[in-house]
């Protein structure tokens, strides 16, 4: 099981979290979201109409706050199969408020009889999938072309919304998730790879296989844009490809990678 609570990660990370519901604390969502994105407005994160939809509906609404002001927030509605769809989550960074944010979130679940919670992220972006795949041991099953379409956002802006579709069972934990990895007789090759911040194909046999990402891709859009769009390019061929065809994301490496199990 979990070897931190949810208040024990808050604490440590000086916030308190708690469920959301009323119109001045959704539109304190807004507002940090807003200072987040810096979206237009035809494209917010989440509308404040379905915000409090979801919280009226028994969905997941929850707010961090140090002190009175709100450092974080997740929004997520239910779903099929006993399942909640993390829809957003946003945060003041670098200080360990999405972790205590989720985990609060899987524990909310737990106390439901929910089973698993979902959430897509951007394959490219390096520092979400390592929290994803190695901090909190969800696992991606789809990788999702264009999901959301057009973004307007100061993040996402001129990019297509390639995502990943990342499932987090409530009752397992990273080390469960790392020892349902298959073991393999060789050391992995890289499919995709990151030379000189340029994405790079290889031929690439064996049980399991490498794609790379870019070190920041978000820096990358503002400053070289066609490189980030090549980037898009190649690893929706081969992450996508190979997710495609059957392959399981079993890990995330600490270059960068997506560790992809061929079978």
């Amino acid at each position: 099981m979990v070897t931190i609570g949810w208040s024990d990660a808050a604490a440590r990370a000086g916030v308190t979290i708690r469920e959301l519901s009323e119109i001045d604390e959704f539109q304190q969502v807004n507002r940090l979201f807003d200072d987040i994105w810096h979206p237009e407005p035809r494209n917010v994160p989440v509308p404040l109409e379905l915000m409090i939809g979801f919280a009226h509906a028994g969905g997941y609404v929850a707010g961090a706050y140090e002190g009175d002001t709100l450092v974080g927030a997740s929004v997520g509605f239910l779903a099929a199969d006993r399942t909640l769809h993390s829809h957003v989550t946003g945060t003041v960074a670098g200080r360990g408020i999405g972790y205590a944010l989720k985990l609060h979130q899987r524990d909310w679940c737990r106390k439901r009889g929910l089973r698993r919670i979902t959430w897509t992220f951007d394959p490219l972006v390096r520092r979400n999938a390592r929290f994803n795949l190695v901090k909190l041991g969800a696992r991606p099953e789809e990788y999702l072309e264009d999901f959301y379409g057009t973004m307007a956002d100061a993040i996402n802006e001129g990019d297509a919304s390639d995502r990943l579709l990342a499932v987090w069972p409530v009752d397992q934990d990273r080390r469960a998730a790392a020892a349902d990895a298959p073991a393999v007789d060789e050391p992995p090759r890289a499919l995709l790879a990151c030379e000189d911040g340029r994405p790079v194909f290889h031929l690439a046999g064996g049980e399991v296989v490498l794609v790379g990402t870019p070190p920041d891709v978000e820096e990358l859009r503002r400053t070289d844009p066609g490189t980030a769009a090549e980037w898009r390019a190649a690893v929706r061929t081969a992450l996508g490809g190979l997710m495609g065809a059957g392959g399981e994301v079993i890990g995330f490496t600490n270059q960068g990678e997506y560790e992809v199990w061929v079978h």
